[in-house]
């Protein structure tokens, strides 16, 4: 954006688009605790996301308990071995299924914190509720990111009833997404993405971007 006296880029905003351009999926976390006061960041970042109706229909559960992080990892395991794996492995190239099979596996009980994103069917339509819960999990993965921490967007583990069990939730409140969150094992490189151009259209539908 042009400021008043010049047409000099809001360096803020090329900031946050490096930040948008740059995020990865960190399936090797270290072992570190996370301070509080960045859960605390992650969290409040997650709660200025959009949602219909602006109803905030959010709920967090910010495990960092051993046994319950063992067991959500299981649960996630459980769902990988059950028909996921080999889903993936037909679509997935060796070097990518390799990888999420050591996260499926165990990458994710490492995390020294897991944060269960839910969406409170009570304060929602239940057709709307993806539409407000997903983008709160970005925005905590973006977050993260910009705290130099790595964290993932997982739905493996949400659709076993063993989750909600786990974590006590009242019937009316669903788990949706499943971030872990630590400091990255190891630096990413930028993620490669189709162009843009062949992905978007001006107009209608084949008229090239």
């Amino acid at each position: 954006m042009s400021g008043e006296g010049g047409d000099e880029r809001d360096p803020g905003g090329e900031a946050m688009l490096r930040l948008l351009l740059s995020q990865r999926a960190h399936r090797e976390l270290l072992p570190d605790p996370v301070p509080e006061d960045a859960i605390e960041r992650l969290l409040l970042a997650a709660t200025h996301a959009p949602s219909a109706e602006d109803r905030q229909p959010w709920a967090f559960v910010v495990v960092r308990d051993a046994a319950t992080r063992a067991a959500i990892g299981e649960i996630a395991a459980g769902a990988w071995r059950s028909g996921a794996r080999e889903h993936a492995r037909a679509r997935l190239g060796d070097r990518l299924f390799a990888d999420v099979d050591r996260w499926a596996t165990g990458g994710l009980a490492r995390a020294p914190v897991v944060i269960v994103v839910c969406g409170d069917r009570s304060r929602s339509d239940p057709r709307s509720l993806a539409a407000s819960v997903y983008p709160a999990a970005q925005n905590l993965c973006l977050a993260a990111h910009a705290l130099g921490l790595g964290s993932l967007f997982s739905t493996l583990a949400t659709a076993s009833p063993d989750l909600s069990r786990r974590l006590g939730l009242p019937d009316h409140v669903v788990p949706m997404v499943v971030v872990p969150v630590g400091l990255p094992a190891r630096r990413l490189a930028p993620p490669r993405r189709a162009p843009v151009a062949s992905r978007a259209w001006r107009d209608r539908w084949g008229d090239p971007w």
